[in-house]
């Protein structure tokens, strides 16, 4: 009923990155029940997508009375519900006219400070890339994924360094 009167529905999601002990990490939730996933979630009628993930990212992560404001770097990988069944593909399948939902994943760099709050029995994790990498049993086809699709991209990280009392920075890029 829901597909009729709405239409398909529309979900984002961000990829939030972080750089612990010289390594790439995702921020994910993770359920009550173990379920993993990544920060966002349904669009209102009529409301923009960037808006949406905004809205989603301050609802979810922000500390009260504090609005961040999140830089979204990137759209980096749509998946299609073609069926009103789990399973997402990465693309739409050409016989299909009227899919069920669109998920779209955007890349979001974190600001080199920040406070997150968690919501109620959610946990907060940072998942290194690699144990993402072809880890589908675990995280399922979508997050397991995001190892191959961030590997376009250059990752650097800052360390800061004391040396002789002048402060440095040593920039190290991950590919």
């Amino acid at each position: 009923k829901t597909f009729s009167d709405k239409g398909m529905r529309h979900v984002v999601e961000g990829v939030l990155l972080v750089h612990y002990r010289r390594h790439p990490h995702v921020l994910l939730f993770q359920t009550p029940d173990g379920a993993f996933k990544l920060p966002g979630g349904r669009l209102r009628p009529k409301e923009t997508k960037l808006d949406g993930l905004l809205r989603k990212l301050n609802r979810r992560l922000a500390p009260n009375n504090i609005e961040y404001k999140w830089e979204i770097a990137e759209l980096i990988a749509v998946w299609w519900r073609p069926n009103f069944d789990f399973n997402m593909y990465p693309y739409l399948p050409a016989h299909i006219t009227d899919p069920k939902e669109r998920r779209e994943i955007y890349l979001i760099p974190l600001p080199e400070k920040c406070s997150l709050c968690i919501p109620k029995n959610f946990k907060l994790l940072a998942v290194p890339l690699f144990e993402l990498y072809d880890n589908t049993h675990r995280y399922g086809p979508i997050l397991s994924s995001l190892p191959q699709l961030l590997g376009r991209i250059n990752f650097v990280c800052r360390d800061e360094i004391k040396a002789n009392n002048d402060e440095e920075y040593s920039k190290n890029e991950y590919q």
